[in-house]
């Protein structure tokens, strides 16, 4: 048996594995399901695959030639980690929460990829040596394994870390609008001029008075969007609960219509750049306030929600 045959049989498993995890839905786990023991598992597993990496890295790294059968034995010891990883991120049930889960599930991807570019980086590479880029491949699969630590632990934390990742966008698409509408300043005023013209040609590349009337608004419904987003994180990390069916729902609804909030952002921030057809500008504007309004009705459902599990929490520690 050739050296490198387990290998590429190896890079054909580990794809398999890929493509379930990215295409395949979690059952309903086991039963009863404890997310402490989950993550414990969950942790457990991507510490044994790190490990598993850099033993398969350091045997092709330097003389003598690592034999036939002990590439087999390294490759049957990465599968079976890496099948561990799935194993029990398919213990992980929908009720959880379907933000917690694609987390999960994009964790979980990014150490299989991890360990695909490293096989397929030792294949392409010559034996007994260790290049950068192998070190770089080990040290991506090190880099994945080790934000298991990082993850957010119920459904709550994952939908608060969504929602700050939005804020993020739009923070800096605001500021960037921002930047672009100083006074007096052309927003295209890094464009070369033209040789021939002396100047550059497109007139177009200047606000007018009533495009600028109506990039105050837009302006505003922007700002409005960052605030939207500061306030429902702060109601999500003081009043969101995971402790039910209903809760998790409520929190999976919040983050699906929150992610359209930094895309509808992004739309009609570069509509509002010149030229500008004031049309595209308002539908957009449209768009971004229609979201926004369903996320306020979201997060109030969430609010009562949390109120009420917390009322009832008080009120069984007194009996």
């Amino acid at each position: 048996m050739e050296v490198r045959e387990p290998l590429l049989v190896l890079r054909g498993a580990l794809r398999a594995v890929l493509a379930r995890v990215r295409e395949g839905e979690p059952g309903e786990g086991r039963e009863p399901f404890e997310l402490p023991v989950f993550w414990d598992a969950l942790g457990q597993t991507f510490k044994v695959t790190s490990q598993e990496a850099t033993k398969l890295s350091l045997a092709f790294s330097r003389p003598p030639l690592t034999s036939a059968e002990d590439c087999q034995k390294l490759s049957d010891d990465v599968q079976n980690a890496i099948l561990a990883v799935a194993t029990v991120y398919y213990w992980l049930p929908k009720g959880q929460g379907t933000t917690l889960r694609k987390m999960v599930r994009d964790a979980t991807t990014e150490v299989v990829q991890g360990m695909i570019q490293l096989t397929e980086t030792i294949l392409s590479a010559p034996l007994e040596s260790l290049s950068q880029k192998q070190l770089v491949s080990t040290g991506g699969v090190w880099e994945a394994c080790e934000q298991v630590s990082s993850l957010p632990r119920d459904n709550q934390a994952a939908v608060a870390s969504t929602l700050a990742a939005c804020l993020g966008v739009v923070k800096d698409a605001l500021e960037e609008m921002e930047h672009a509408l100083v006074e007096g300043q052309d927003p295209y005023s890094d464009i070369m001029e033209d040789e021939e013209l002396g100047f550059r040609g497109n007139r177009d590349t200047y606000w007018s008075e009533a495009d600028r009337k109506l990039l105050s608004s837009c302006m505003g419904l922007m700002k409005a969007s960052k605030a939207c987003l500061k306030k429902v994180l702060g109601v999500v990390k003081a009043y969101g609960r995971a402790d039910s069916p209903d809760q998790i729902a409520q929190l999976d609804d919040l983050a699906d219509i929150a992610n359209e909030i930094s895309p509808s952002v992004d739309e009609l921030a570069l509509s509002m750049y010149p030229p500008m057809n004031q049309l595209a500008v308002r539908l957009n504007a449209a768009k971004l306030a229609s979201v926004l309004k369903k996320v306020l009705e979201i997060t109030r459902c969430q609010l009562v929600l949390g109120c009420v599990a917390a009322i009832k929490s008080e009120k069984s520690k007194k009996t």
